[in-house]
């Protein structure tokens, strides 16, 4: 959820609470006033009720236009009380309706008699008159509300323009390019130093990945030739009749030991690519069919160590991978297959649009499975395993949005790649 919809709705629901508050209030302010102003007029007409009867010590219902305006009622000497306020609801006889009135009770003796006086007024206009100002208040506070919001949009729209193109530019920004960032200089402080700080950084990274690349070009380049030197002279002793058993014997020790630095030099090296992303020719390529084809190839192999295939593909894996590491990744994962098979055994290949899986039957795994994939992490012995092979496919699925895991179950080692679902 991005920064401005998360805080647009708190200050909605606040916004809400304040406002629902708000018209509470108000309709209760209005409500007491009004109530007030009912019950003065009606304390005026007992002043003039109690006038009149002092003056004539006597009472005549006089005919008003409001039906039931005042009451009187003799009443038991015992039965008076206080004044007191109440509303009550009177049958209008013209419209049949029930009529909301404010009652004033008291009682007055009348020529000696307790006298029960009700005074009676009528409501209607005070709640139309409630009603009609608090529907114009919520009218009021709703434009209030939805123009505040407009006008923030609006505002957080200009004020957060500089972030998003700054945030547009850091997902665009290529270290391989060679292209600065080249961020703007927004008028807001606290943008304008994450401008610089993020500057900063592109440009030593950029630095940084520079003399990383000249460093992987040049040692590939430097310590290639000597190996490749020292391998061939090495060969032409090897083929000299005229060394002793001994001596040979060094020689092919220095031998492997030249081959084992050179293909060590080539994979970290190859890694190191990886992680710059100096592999950019990304292609749709079809890893189910380049696994299959790479069995194929690996017949005579597979013979030799009498090697089963069993292939399920139920629709292709297509990936977007250099063909350079394609190659590499199948490769690697095949040599893993037949190197840590067991004679007679079988090697499996499942595939569909998600995932592909390739299993084969070997011994109990020595090292624990969370550790496998780590550099120089070997489970042969062999002077021909550097520990590299299962770190690279790690390092291109990493770069490249796909996932690897390791499975073992009753002595099937599957390793399944994965695409990562966005």
């Amino acid at each position: 959820m991005k920064l401005l919809t998360k805080t647009n709705r708190i200050y909605l629901a606040f916004s809400l609470v304040i406002y629902l508050l708000t018209a509470v209030a108000f309709y209760q302010i209005i409500r007491l006033v009004i109530y007030d102003e009912v019950e003065n007029r009606l304390r005026v007409e007992k002043r003039d009720f109690e006038a009149y009867v002092r003056a004539r010590n006597a009472w005549s219902n006089i005919p008003y236009f409001v039906e039931n305006k005042i009451e009187v009622i003799p009443v038991r000497r015992n039965e008076a009380h206080p004044e007191e306020f109440s509303d009550t609801l009177i049958l209008n006889r013209y419209d049949n309706e029930l009529i909301p009135f404010r009652q004033l009770t008291f009682y007055q003796p009348i020529q000696g008699v307790i006298h029960r006086v009700e005074i009676r007024k009528s409501l209607i206009q005070t709640y139309r008159l409630i009603e009609v100002m608090t529907v114009a208040m919520m009218i009021f506070l709703g434009l209030l509300l939805v123009g505040t919001f407009w006008f923030q949009g609006k505002l957080s729209g200009r004020l957060w323009h500089s972030f998003y193109d700054t945030l547009a530019r850091i997902k665009g920004f290529d270290l391989s390019s060679g292209t600065s960032m080249a961020l703007e200089k927004p008028e807001i402080t606290e943008f304008r130093e994450l401008n610089d700080v993020f500057q900063k950084m592109a440009d030593k990274m950029q630095q940084d990945y520079r003399s990383l690349k000249e460093f992987t070009e040049n040692a590939s380049h430097e310590m290639q030739t000597p190996l490749a030197l020292i391998n061939a002279k090495v060969e032409q002793l090897i083929q000299n009749e005229q060394l002793t058993e001994i001596q040979t014997h060094w020689i092919e020790s220095i031998y492997q030991a030249s081959r084992r630095i050179s293909r060590l030099n080539q994979g970290l090296l190859l890694l190191a690519k990886i992680e710059n992303r100096q592999f950019s020719d990304s292609q749709p390529v079809n890893l189910s069919s380049l696994l299959a084809e790479k069995l194929t190839n690996m017949e005579e192999v597979l013979s030799f160590k009498q090697l089963s295939i069993h292939q399920q593909i139920a629709v292709p894996f297509e990936v977007l991978l250099p063909a350079t590491l394609a190659d590499i990744l199948v490769t690697n994962l095949v040599n893993n297959a037949i190197k840590h098979n067991q004679t007679g055994g079988r090697i499996e290949l499942r595939s569909t649009a998600n995932q592909l899986c390739l299993s084969n039957t070997g011994g109990q795994l020595i090292s624990s499975p969370e550790r496998l994939f780590e550099r120089f992490k070997k489970e042969s012995t062999g002077p021909d395993s550097v520990g590299l092979g299962l770190s690279i496919i790690r390092q291109i699925c990493d770069s490249y949005g796909l996932t690897i895991e390791y499975h073992e179950t009753e002595g099937i080692h599957r390793f399944c790649i994965t695409r990562v679902l966005d």
